[in-house]
Order: structure tokens, then C-alpha cells, then sequence
């Protein structure tokens, strides 16, 4: 990627769209490469120009925003931009960088936008990797800081992320939460747990205490649980 962050708007009301071409002239570090008004035309100006970001509404005529994202195989990363805030979980499950509703204030956009240029600064530099990760909670995004985490419990579609104060509820995965966690600090002991490894306190049988909790550790993963945590350094 270059310094500057290509993006294309996509919007079926042109008040929209010219909305958001105002914002994106006002911030340096966009640049827009496009405005569409369908899905249709946005996927030939995709075959023509790939971008970084894509400003994607979606409720339009022929398919929705949603529908569109589906069918991309390696879709750039994605700021919905809608009037309706029941597509939100679908949109998580999408992992889509942020969720928009309008009517959208300038300094809501540039926040989206910040976050876009953070994603794409820590990309682009060789061997680097986040300390930290954004994750949707209680309708808010929060920052969780990884060295916090003492574990992880997967519940179906949700997860809950166990700190020393508190534990907090995201809709997400543990085999998604777990591809964007750094390898050498957290792994995997049961499939409904991950912990932080510098985090166990003690190992007592099929059980890893935790500070004041406990977590299991599965047979299948109990071999390589406990070489990685007796070997590591």
C-alpha cells in the first residue's frame, strides 16, 4: 500500500455520496478512487482498480451490501455505511473494520478513517504485529491490550474475554479471535479455551489455575499444551 489509503464510496442516494466525498477530500490520507451508486458498478470499477477500503452501504436495489461482500473471495476491508443498525452482528461476522449509521457526523467518519490508517500503517511494516486488538462490546468498541488477557471462553457465537478485573462479552469466535492473537503468547487448551501462557500460575493435573480461575485442559491438547508451556522461555 502507499502512504495514501484507496477507498471507494458505494451508496445508492447521491446525497450520500457526495456527503462522503466531502469527508474523504477533507482527510489527506484517503484517497478516493471512485463513486458508485451499486454494487454492480462497484464490482467492475474492482476489476479494473483494486482498492485498500471500501465505504459500503447496504441496503441498495439489486443486492445489498452484505450480500455483495459475500461474494468477494479477497475483499478489501469495509466501513458499512447505513441507516439501519440491524445488520451490525452481520456485519462482525463479516468482520467488516467498522460500522457507520447515518446520519454520519464528520468527526464519526474520521474516527472510522483513523482506524483504517492504524490497520493499514501496522500492515504494511515488515514483521510488526498489534499489542492490542478492537473488539465490538456492549455496543461499543473497546480496546483490549493482549498482555491483559488472562483467557478466553468460547460460548457458541460469543466469547468472553476474562481480565484481572473484569470479563467482557464480544460476539466473535474463539477460531477467529484466536488467528488475530500472537502465537507465541496464547494457545489453545481446550476447544472452548485459550489462555494467556505467561498468565498460568500452576498445572495440576488437567487443570491450569489462573489467578483465582481455573481452566481445563483437553486430552487431545494436553501433549502439546504442556511442551509449549515447560518450553517456553
Amino acid at each position: 500500500m502507499s502512504d495514501k489509503i484507496s477507498c471507494i464510496i458505494t451508496d445508492d442516494e447521491p446525497y450520500a455520496r457526495k456527503g462522503l466525498e466531502g469527508y474523504i477530500e477533507k482527510i489527506s490520507f484517503l484517497d478516493l478512487k471512485g463513486s458508485c451508486e451499486d454494487v454492480l458498478q462497484l464490482n467492475s470499477l474492482l476489476e479494473q482498480e483494486p482498492v485498500d477500503l471500501l465505504f459500503l452501504d447496504i441496503q441498495m436495489p439489486l443486492f445489498t451490501g452484505i450480500e455483495f461482500l459475500k461474494t468477494l473471495r479477497n475483499p478489501p476491508k469495509v466501513i458499512f455505511t447505513t441507516a439501519y443498525a440491524q445488520y451490525a452482528i452481520q456485519g462482525f461476522e463479516l468482520e467488516v473494520m467498522d460500522y457507520l449509521l447515518k446520519p454520519i457526523s464528520y468527526e464519526r467518519f474520521l474516527k472510522a478513517a483513523t482506524k483504517a490508517k492504524e490497520y493499514f500503517s501496522l500492515k504494511a511494516r515488515p514483521g510488526a504485529s498489534a499489542a492490542y486488538l478492537f473488539l465490538k462490546v456492549n455496543g461499543k468498541f473497546e480496546k483490549i491490550v493482549f498482555a491483559d488477557i488472562l483467557f478466553i471462553e468460547g460460548m457458541e457465537n460469543y466469547i468472553a474475554i476474562q481480565l484481572k478485573d473484569k470479563r467482557m462479552i464480544s460476539y466473535s469466535t474463539i477460531k477467529s479471535l484466536l488467528e488475530k492473537l500472537p502465537a507465541t503468547q496464547f494457545i489453545q487448551t481446550h476447544k472452548s479455551y485459550v489462555v494467556g501462557i505467561d498468565k498460568i500460575d500452576r498445572i495440576d493435573g488437567n487443570l491450569l489455575h489462573i489467578w483465582k480461575h481455573q481452566v481445563p485442559i483437553s486430552k487431545s491438547l494436553r501433549k502439546v499444551v504442556m511442551e509449549t508451556i515447560l518450553n517456553q522461555r
